[in-house]
């Protein structure tokens, strides 16, 4: 039985496609608001048992009934693919999940946190590299090898699966493992800003259907109030 959950979604995403000017909605260019073929019940049973978790329902069941990624928010949902017998997501980044370790429960927070903290009080100044007479770019380079390999580890993110890139190196994670279980974390490290749950107006935690979801209606107002704007004469 089909989850009521995703009931129209892939037609609601052909029809915000089908719109005029739908092509203006952030990412739109990238994704054309085209879907993959949804996994089927084979497909899916091999991906879990390949990264050893059973997915999250909400994301299993949009792997069954709209698609294997496409269209969505920003540059769109990266796809599961099979590719020479193995499953992985594709997308920019999405190698950054060590998909070997997807059972570990994810931290919700991260390792080496304290040493981040004083690292990252330790930010070099061009005045003050200037002032002391030192190179910038030597001094920079030599914080960003202490900080990177802290920041970036993979410690950081067992336990879940890249799902979209934002642009400018920002991207979000999908939890399939610990308490934050099938919730959406955002990663924008390459700001300096630690990874930090997807809150709603409210300030509760963001599930992927909500995720999706919201991003959807929001296209679907986009298109339509455009529509209305060109039939007032705007």
């Amino acid at each position: 039985m089909e989850n009521s959950t995703w009931v129209g979604v892939r037609e609601r995403v052909r029809a915000v496609a089908a719109a005029p000017r739908s092509a203006s909605v952030f990412g739109a260019p990238g994704h054309r608001f085209l879907l993959e073929e949804p996994l089927t019940a084979a497909d899916l049973a091999e991906l879990e048992s390949q990264v050893g978790v059973v997915l999250p329902t909400e994301y299993r069941e949009f792997l069954l009934t709209v698609g294997a990624g496409g269209a969505g928010l920003a540059y769109g949902v990266f796809p599961a693919r099979r590719v020479e017998g193995r499953w992985w997501w594709e997308g920019d980044g999405a190698d950054l999940a060590d998909l070997t370790r997807l059972a570990e429960p994810f931290p919700r927070q991260g390792p080496h946190h304290d040493r981040l903290r004083e690292l990252w009080a330790e930010y070099p100044d061009e005045d003050d590299c200037a002032a002391a007479d030192e190179d910038y770019a030597e001094v920079m380079e030599a914080w960003e090898q202490r900080w990177e390999p802290l920041m970036f580890s993979s410690d950081r993110t067992v336990g879940a699966v890249l799902v979209c890139h934002l642009g400018c190196a920002a991207r979000q994670w999908l939890v399939v493992s610990g308490p934050e279980r099938g919730r959406i974390w955002r990663d924008d490290r390459a700001d300096g800003v630690d990874l930090v749950p997807l809150l709603d107006d409210q300030g509760e935690p963001v599930t992927f259907a909500r995720w999706y979801l919201d991003w959807l209606e929001d296209s679907e107002r986009q298109v339509q109030s455009r529509r209305g704007g060109v039939r007032a004469g705007v």
